[in-house]
């Protein structure tokens, strides 16, 4: 349980909160490469942490990310004219290029020089495993840009389904980082088989378990935790432990147990204290890892099918998220189609932000516990002492971070394991 103080150190992100200029201090993905594949192409409205932002594919090909109001008088950029290598504002044709600089006013005399004197805010931007990413805190603060775990060379397969969610972004946090719940809400998408690890196919998910009830064991890392599921294989049970080690990488990252064909990752990238752009993220091998509209597909996160344009889901908490009872009268544990959909009515029907303050938590919750107990103490530091979580030197290279899963001889420690394992090649 967490105090309503705690719960607002923990969630709130807008207005200069600890947590949100915690997050300042990290590179964020602001949206995905595809929104701006086009040179010239129509711009991107972002919200970010509480702060309007737009995003823009210059002439050139250049990213640029900056305020999404024209400082003139206000107007929204995002519906502005992006042309001969600049974002114009319709009001009065300001006009702006990827870092900012005014290169013209339409409203102002020849003679002007009211163009030199103001400056845009304009972030750095880079562009990396289907991603583009913005640096929005203090420009002597900033990190060194590193690939992220998902995306460790170009040659990667990186598939990306994109949600935006109405709530706020730790209760989603919170489930990513939760293996128990996998075994009862996703019982009919990850289903119990005779297999050695965790495999899937075009249909499903399978695990080598039955093990409802994870034993958990955690330890804390210089980027945030790592945790070990332990639960009991189909094969073998007498001699061997079903090992499911998830990653969380501070603040928005967790990396999930791979199967036989992909690694899985989630981002969540608050918008607001009570709205969240989550990623949902296969990767790995080309020639194993499913392709990006079959991953959409698979999920039931395609846009114009289940997603409106503004990537908001078709289900949703006003149509009981198209639940299907005369399924689950069936082998559908919900009634609700799409992994990422379940966990979605869970986590929206929670409210825009949880109460923690009455929830009771039991010995499967050790990692939500630990999320909490971290976050909190991280939102705090910050708020005394100005260093952020998961910046500096002490963190590794991210590419270097994986998740695990494996059948192991019960003599094994998972932390050996995970200490030298790669991502899937």
């Amino acid at each position: 349980m967490l105090t309503k103080e705690e719960n607002d150190l923990l969630c709130r992100v807008e207005n200069k909160a600890p947590m949100g200029e915690l997050m300042k201090r990290h590179w964020i993905p602001v949206c995905m490469s595809e929104e701006v594949a086009e040179p010239d192409g129509a711009p991107v409205r972002l919200r970010i942490l509480g702060e309007e932002l737009v995003a823009f594919r210059n002439s050139e090909g250049k990213l640029g990310v900056m305020d999404g109001h024209c400082p003139h008088r206000g107007a929204l950029l995002y519906l502005g004219r992006n042309e001969e290598c600049g974002l114009r504002c319709l009001y009065h044709g300001w006009k702006f290029d990827v870092e900012g600089n005014v290169t013209e006013m339409a409203s102002e005399p020849p003679e002007s020089n009211l163009k030199d004197k103001v400056k845009h805010n304009s972030y750095p931007v880079q562009e990396c495993g289907g991603f583009v990413w913005a640096y929005i805190g203090p420009a002597e603060e900033m990190p060194e840009f590193q690939r992220p775990p998902f995306a460790p060379s170009d040659d990667v397969q990186v598939s990306i389904l994109k949600i935006s969610i109405p709530c706020n972004w730790a209760q989603i946090e919170e489930g990513q980082i939760d293996s128990a719940h996998s075994s009862s809400l996703h019982h009919s998408d990850m289903k119990p088989a005779r297999v050695d690890g965790a495999a899937a196919d075009d249909k499903s998910w399978y695990r080598p378990s039955t093990d409802r009830s994870p034993r958990m064991q955690i330890e804390r890392t210089p980027y945030g935790f790592h945790y070990a599921a332990i639960r009991r294989p189909i094969k073998k049970a007498a001699t061997h432990n079903y090992i499911r080690v998830t990653q969380y990488v501070a603040p928005f990252i967790s990396l999930i147990p791979p199967n036989n064909l992909y690694n899985i990752t989630s981002i969540n990238v608050p918008m607001d204290d009570e709205n969240t752009m989550f990623y949902f993220i296969a990767w790995g091998n080309p020639e194993t890892c499913i392709k990006t509209d079959d991953w959409r597909k698979f999920c039931h996160a395609e846009p114009g099918v289940d997603l409106h344009e503004d990537w908001t889901p078709v289900r949703n908490l006003q149509n009981n998220f198209r639940q299907d009872r005369e399924a689950m009268k069936g082998d559908s544990t919900t009634g609700i189609m799409g992994i990422p959909n379940q966990d979605i009515s869970m986590w929206v029907g929670m409210g825009p932000i949880v109460d923690r303050s009455h929830d009771t938590l039991g010995a499967s919750d050790m990692a939500i516990v630990e999320f909490r107990r971290l976050m909190v103490d991280a939102a705090r530091e910050f708020a005394e002492t100005g260093k952020a979580l998961g910046v500096g030197p002490d963190v590794p290279a991210h590419t270097s971070i994986a998740s695990y899963q494996e059948v192991l001889p019960k003599e094994v420690d998972w932390r050996t394991k995970v200490s030298h394992s790669q991502a899937a090649e």
